[in-house]
């Protein structure tokens, strides 16, 4: 073979650049395996929903975000405190513990009509024994005035006395902050005797 024909030959052989068409099927094809994949995600994703977006992490907060009765929104937050603070004893359905606290749900203490009582118990706390709902019960509870906002304890108030089928006016942060004023003095956690001479009603 002539150097020529084996240029000839080489020439022949290297690839060239062109353009040809995409066949229709597979197009169609395409289109069906993608349209078919949103589907499946969209189904099985794990449940992602355009009502919950940063910052929220959960629907309850996007629901105590939005405009509604204002003692609702205060049991909303009060249920936080509770749940982040109060739930470790008196248990997250209300119920107490042997040792560790007495119950909420169907409390003569939640229910009463003015909660003046309960209120200086979160407070300033709580020593020695007490009665709830026949049962006597001698423990005690730290203050929490340190800790919590008169909104806040108005708050968990409001969601404590309004949660496990509990039914009682909600407590307002006014109330909170004029008996804050009231025992501003107080350094020692209350009994169940002086806090039989404050009304209830």
């Amino acid at each position: 073979m002539s150097p020529n024909d084996k240029q000839n030959l080489r020439r022949d052989n290297e690839p060239t650049a062109g353009y040809s068409s995409v066949p229709m099927w597979l197009i169609l094809l395409l289109g069906l395996f993608f349209y078919w994949g949103m589907v499946y995600l969209d189904r099985n994703a794990g449940g992602f929903s355009s009502k919950v977006y940063h910052p929220w992490q959960n629907f309850e907060e996007v629901d105590a975000a939005q405009p509604k009765d204002e003692n609702a929104k205060l049991a909303l937050e009060g249920k936080k405190v509770f749940d982040s603070t109060c739930s470790l004893c008196h248990q997250p359905n209300g119920l107490g513990a042997e040792g560790k606290a007495p119950p909420l749900v169907a409390s003569e203490w939640v229910l009463a009509s003015k909660p003046d009582r309960i209120v200086r118990i979160v407070l300033d706390g709580f020593q020695g024994p007490v009665t709830v709902k026949n049962t006597e019960w001698n423990l005690a509870m730290a203050s929490w005035k340190g800790t919590f906002s008169d909104r806040q304890i108005a708050a968990v108030l409001t969601y404590i006395r309004n949660n496990w089928d509990n039914k009682a006016p909600a407590v307002n942060e006014e109330q909170v902050k004029a008996i804050r004023a009231k025992e501003k003095a107080r350094t020692q956690p209350w009994t169940s005797q002086e806090l039989q001479a404050v009304p209830d009603r």
